[in-house]
């Protein structure tokens, strides 16, 4: 069982950046595989990034690519996500998940989620 928690969601405009962080109280997540997860309204959830804590290996959707990035501090147990030259199509609600398996943008991969915390980029 692991809590997460999640901030740094906010309105910004096109071009604005934001930084999410996730942290996960009570337990680590070192050798876990951490991600980030987002769902506009009417769609089903999509894999935004992930990083495997125990080599650092990343994944990324081609949507993100250059723009954001994922990393891990596995002293603070805070997983993290910069997300740079926001878009309006990145609008949508943003959840840190914990999986004990594979990683990657599959959402049933993932066991444990954190509270949404909400993105929205204006014109």
């Amino acid at each position: 069982h692991v809590p997460l928690v999640g901030s740094g969601g906010g309105s910004v405009e096109s071009g604005g950046s934001l930084r999410l962080s996730c942290a996960a109280s009570g337990y680590t997540t070192s050798g876990y595989c951490t991600g980030w997860f987002r769902q506009a309204p009417g769609t089903e959830p999509e894999g935004v990034a992930s990083i495997y804590t125990g080599d650092g290996n990343t994944y990324y959707a081609d949507s993100v690519k250059g723009r954001f990035t994922i990393s891990q501090d596995n002293a603070k147990n805070t997983l993290y996500l910069q997300m740079n030259n926001l878009k309006p199509e990145d609008t949508a609600m943003y959840y840190c998940a914990v999986s004990r398996s594979k990683c990657g943008g599959d959402y049933f991969e993932y066991a444990y989620w954190g509270q949404g915390t909400q993105v929205t980029v204006s014109s």
